[in-house]
């Protein structure tokens, strides 16, 4: 029985864990669509799988596949990942998908946002969205976990990171852009967040990753790697559009104090060379009015920091990039005891996101 409850996960003493904590599992979603993924999806197709594959040694995973694509799908994967039926409009489970909560009992519970492709009409990345906005009452059918609905409030789960003890990072460029709740100022954004996460302090940074077409998800530029303790992408290149924005985002992390009254430690993870749409790449995509066009040329948000925290795991974007190995040696000093892997993301890239993007993590209860 999977039901749709009135109150908030604050109210009945819910609240969402940091990635780090245990998970009873990850939830991906399939990519199909050719006027975001190049060559009919299926360089992205062995991507997402490589993905999968990955994050299967450490925790079980599910995928979530249209009836057109499941058994494509169910001959990519491999055995151990279970295959559901379910259509969306796209792949990104980390942003249309369910964020988890726990209370002390051990109960799990989803909590269902509205999602509008990263801007509804105004900026969005792709229409119609409604499939989409289904997936959370989906997963949470098929787990039978009840759910909240925060009817009203657009968020994806990219936009936040939470430390698991009140401390949630987000960003201004996202969360008070005009085209997710331009009813609601930025205490009411706060006091929603509070309601719905369990969380008593949010640290907002100023932008994302360059040129990062979800308006900025915190999740490609900083994350907790523990309480206390966080993660932000870097660059020396004081000519680059992403040194301004880290050097910000720098400041205001070691000048704030977490919910437990806790200065951050702050780990710079040095970002791969700028990443350009090669021609071949861009002529790969459908052109569709509504979605956004893939250019040659157009620079993408490359970053180490889409990586996903498995059960004793690290599984993490790579790019063919002379800084990859640097950035596998700094997760493995900052997550001891978790084996780090790299999988080739590129093709993930291209279609405007990441690792972290295509994954949700299921706590377990």
């Amino acid at each position: 029985m999977s039901k749709c409850i009135e109150s908030t996960p604050r109210q009945d003493g819910f609240r969402m864990p940091g990635e780090f904590e245990p998970h009873a599992g990850c939830w991906m979603l399939w990519p199909e669509r050719t006027d975001n993924w190049r060559n009919g999806a299926k360089p992205a197709q062995r991507a997402f799988a490589a993905v999968a594959s990955a994050i299967a040694q450490f925790e079980p995973v599910t995928v979530g596949v249209s009836a057109g694509q499941f058994l494509n799908a169910r001959h990519m994967l491999p055995a151990a990942v279970r295959v559901v039926e379910m259509s969306s409009n796209d792949s990104w489970m980390r942003d249309c998908g369910p964020t988890f909560v726990v209370d002390i009992q051990g109960s799990v519970r989803g909590v269902d946002w509205d999602f509008n492709a990263w801007g509804g009409l105004e900026g969005g990345l792709y229409f119609p969205w409604d499939l989409d906005d289904l997936v959370p009452q989906k997963v949470c059918n098929i787990e039978r976990l009840d759910r909240y609905k925060a009817a009203g409030f657009v968020l994806e789960g990219g936009s936040i990171h939470v430390d698991g003890e009140g401390t949630l990072l987000t960003t201004e460029e996202c969360l008070l852009n005009t085209n997710r709740n331009p009813q609601l100022t930025r205490e009411e954004i706060e006091e929603t967040l509070r309601e719905y996460l369990n969380v008593e302090k949010i640290i907002w940074l100023g932008r994302g990753v360059y040129n990062d077409e979800t308006n900025g998800h915190v999740d490609n530029i900083a994350c907790f790697i523990r309480p206390g303790v966080v993660a932000l992408t870097w660059t020396d290149d004081v000519n680059d559009p992403q040194y301004e924005i880290s050097a910000d985002a720098y400041q205001r992390l070691i000048n704030a104090v977490d919910a437990k009254g806790r200065k951050l430690e702050v780990h710079k993870i040095y970002q791969p060379n700028p990443i350009l749409i090669a021609k071949e790449e861009s002529e790969g995509v459908d052109s569709v009015d509504g979605t956004l066009p893939r250019n040659e040329g157009d620079r993408l948000a490359g970053s180490y920091i889409n990586f996903y925290i498995a059960n004793g795991g690290i599984v993490m974007p790579t790019f063919d990039d002379p800084h990859d190995q640097l950035a596998m040696d700094a997760l493995s000093q900052l997550f001891p005891g978790r084996k780090v892997v790299g999988v080739n993301a590129r093709e993930i890239l291209l279609g405007g996101g990441n690792i972290h993007c295509i994954t949700q993590q299921q706590p377990r209860g």
